[in-house]
């Protein structure tokens, strides 16, 4: 077991992430005593307004100063504080087999939901985890303990990266098993038809979900930094190319910018959080620069 935990945990990484809190954007909804703002008022915490005393309220909630400005009796509400629901995402399609070992896209992806997942359950919060391809593979439902992590790691152990994408159809039918306000967090290299992506997305959000995408690339299809004669296979497609990647790389450049360019555009019509991810960056880097953006926006609302 603790070999399983070691290929998806990094004790380096997870020393500068894990007590790093993970804060929702909004206000949430959950069953549980937490740290994070809910939608519904109660009386404790933090003030948040007055409303109109009818019979049945408390009389050790009247605001008695209010009463003798306004002369009508008005109970102080306060913001609860909540748990919140994160649903860890993570695409193994054959696509995401690109690279070799810590920087093939797939294995970067499943340290990252793994790290991030340590850091939800070490503060308390609820944790789901699901993997998909052609279909949705694996799903565990959500919880607050560390055997959540275990759980993950054996689900990844087990992953067989060999099919094709249907990431719509898939988010589409996970975003039914959600029932409230919680956060989705999606690690894919997002290579499929983006028009189908994006509705499945608007779904999430109308639902009120707060959707985060961390787009996962390798350097190479970034950079494209290749020489001499290449063979280029695909991976979710069986075809075969043997090219001088100097005569293909101005146009797959220009294809991956418009790519990416039409992608993050889909995510700021919909104000969805796309993090492009290079698996040759360290990644308590990435992590430490997103969160740190994450929480100054926070502040900001």
């Amino acid at each position: 077991m603790a070999s399983v935990l070691s290929r998806y945990l990094n004790p380096e990484v997870l020393s500068r992430v894990a007590h790093r809190h993970f804060e929702p954007r909004g206000l949430v909804m959950g069953n549980l005593a937490g740290a994070h703002k809910s939608p519904l008022h109660g009386f404790a915490v933090e003030f948040a307004g007055h409303r109109e005393y009818v019979v049945g309220d408390d009389p050790k909630h009247i605001d008695w100063r209010l009463y003798f400005t306004k002369k009508k009796y008005f109970i102080k509400q306060y913001e609860m504080e909540t748990n919140f629901v994160c649903h860890l995402i993570l695409d193994i399609s054959s696509s995401m087999r690109y690279g070799e070992e810590s920087q093939q896209k797939l294995q970067y992806a499943a340290q990252m939901a793994t790290t991030l997942g340590y850091s939800i359950v070490l503060q308390s919060d609820k944790l789901s985890f699901s993997t998909f391809d052609e279909e949705v593979r694996s799903f565990i439902s959500p919880g607050n303990s560390m055997t959540q992590i275990v759980r993950m790691t054996q689900q990844l152990d087990d992953m067989k990266p060999v099919k094709k994408t249907r990431m719509a159809e898939c988010l589409t039918e996970m975003t039914g098993r959600m029932h409230r306000r919680e956060i989705v967090v999606v690690f894919s290299d997002f290579f499929t038809d983006l028009e189908a992506l994006e509705v499945a997305l608007q779904l999430m959000c109308y639902n009120r979900h707060e959707v985060v995408l961390f787009q996962v690339m390798h350097h190479d299809e970034l950079a494209f930094e290749f020489d001499g004669m290449i063979k280029f296979m695909g991976l979710e497609v069986p075809e075969e190319l043997l090219a001088q990647p100097e005569d293909l790389r101005a146009a797959y450049l220009d294809a991956v910018a418009k790519f990416n360019l039409q992608f993050e555009q889909m995510c700021q019509r919909n104000r969805i959080e796309r993090i492009l991810v290079d698996t040759s960056r360290d990644m308590s880097e990435v992590f430490v620069d997103y969160l740190n953006q994450r929480s100054l926006l926070n502040r900001g609302r």
